[in-house]
């Protein structure tokens, strides 16, 4: 059965191609989205961007006939402005004046008069589609860029066992993968399923206290290259870390892009901007030219136009974390860090200051193709999959795209766990040769001993 579909403005915002993703279905747009819309397209930024695409894509549609009586769509469904239903009642506490209520007007009006025909409001707001069911409207997220469950299972790593006699021939060459099994509940053996590029934690059967460590790779399980390897005098300090460390000292010919996902003390911006550091300063190869840092925020992403000053004294407050982490990475003495707190500030103004790594802010990074660089992404679960998607295909030859963050710490509206951007690009990055991806675990939290007390409490 057609089902009828009220696109919210925020769909669009967010997907500007999202009018393509539902099938042969019918889709109406009441007219106040196209006021919203208006409104945006001189926005700065992704939001500005995504509004003048969604105009640019209507003025297509457009071309191709009345939009008032509607236009065939390239997927058989069709698509039409509402410009009716200005005198629905809505309860007393709905306003007619916010453009939210004048969309619940326009979809209470079309189920009154199509009664046979199920119409769904589409929304990206939560309060909106909570509205939407107070009224009698079905309502549901656009869930194109949503990951499932199963995959945000997922978690790059994976425990095998091996036949003792195998630890020699894993250690000169690897070994194929089907050497290594599983066992089930029942305790018989069953092979895993291996993604490309997953990392694996290797126990001889008849040794289980002995872990090695490896990697999938064409169809075999090699060992780690760099398990050894000190990055800017960092050392390992769990499994997770080492695996952490071979994606991101891995060259970008053959790592191009690694995700990384953990809760906060789990060592992701320290360990990635220390591998940074050991790229730029110590590689005699010059494999990168610098390291350039982003951070993306849910306010600042969209105001960055009104703050005062130039780019890095707008982005500065949002980089401290950052500043944080060099600070420990340049002075490894934890006991005498702080001690002349002045030649800590020179030794990171130097860095700075020489163009080893460099600060800026999402918006200044569309459009530029970025060569030879090792850029990291921090905190880009609040990046949309459009903005990730954008960064991914921006990666010019050598360069190495770090995406760090926390899908359960979503600070931008619209987002959650499920449709933000660093799972997005985990999902459909999975057995991608050229993507390393792995998730941190609580129980590698290594900020204090406080903090991984208050993570296994709170």
């Amino acid at each position: 059965m057609t089902k009828t579909y009220v696109i919210d403005t925020n769909v669009l915002i967010q997907a500007p191609y999202a009018l393509e993703c539902f099938e042969d279905n019918d889709l109406v747009l009441p007219l106040v989205v196209l006021e919203e819309l208006d409104g945006l397209k001189k926005a700065d930024g992704e939001k500005g961007a995504n509004a003048r695409a969604a105009v640019r894509k209507l003025e297509s549609y457009r071309q191709n006939g009345d939009l008032l009586q509607g236009v065939t769509l390239t997927n058989g469904g069709t698509l039409r402005i509402e410009k009716n239903f200005v005198n629905v009642e809505l309860p007393p506490d709905l306003p007619d004046d916010k453009p939210d209520n004048r969309i619940l007007k326009v979809c209470k009006g079309l189920t009154e008069t199509m009664p046979d025909s199920h119409v769904i409001l589409i929304s990206k707001d939560i309060v909106l589609r909570l509205k939407a069911q107070i009224i009698g409207v079905k309502a549901e997220d656009f869930e194109r860029e949503q990951i499932s469950d199963e995959d945000a299972k997922y978690i790059g790593r994976t425990e095998v066992f091996i036949p003792d006699e195998k630890v020699k021939e894993f250690k000169k060459k690897g070994i194929p993968f089907t050497e290594a099994y599983q066992s089930d509940e029942e305790g018989n053996k069953i092979l895993p399923k291996f993604h490309e590029n997953e990392f694996v934690i290797i126990k001889p059967d008849q040794n289980i206290k002995k872990t090695l460590l490896g990697r999938v790779s064409c169809e075999k399980i090699v060992p780690l290259v760099y398990k050894k390897s000190k990055p800017y005098g960092i050392t390992p300090r769990n499994v997770g870390q080492y695996f952490m460390q071979e994606a991101l000292m891995t060259d970008a010919k053959t790592a191009p892009l690694v995700i990384i996902k953990g809760m906060a003390g789990t060592a992701k911006t320290f360990y990635s901007l220390a591998v940074g550091m050991e790229k730029v300063y110590n590689n005699p190869t010059k494999e990168y030219r610098r390291v350039i840092v982003c951070r993306p925020n849910a306010q600042f992403d969209d105001d960055i136009g009104f703050l005062p000053g130039d780019e890095k004294e707008k982005i500065a407050p949002l980089m401290r974390p950052i500043i944080d982490n060099l600070e420990q990475i340049l002075d490894s003495d934890e006991q005498r860090r702080y001690e002349d707190e002045d030649e800590l500030s020179d030794k990171i103004a130097e860095v700075f200051e020489r163009g080893i790594i460099q600060t800026e802010a999402l918006n200044f990074i569309r459009g530029r193709s970025i060569a030879q660089t090792y850029l990291i992404i921090d905190e880009a679960q609040n990046m949309t999959p459009n903005q990730v998607k954008g960064i991914i295909t921006r990666a010019g030859q050598g360069t190495k795209i770090i995406l760090l963050g926390d899908p359960n710490q979503i600070d931008k509206p619209f987002l959650d766990e499920r449709t933000n951007g660093l799972s997005y690009a985990a999902k459909h990055m999975i057995d991608s040769p050229l993507c390393w991806q792995i998730t941190l675990s609580a129980d590698e939290c290594e900020r204090s001993v406080l903090a991984m007390d208050a993570v296994k409490r709170l």
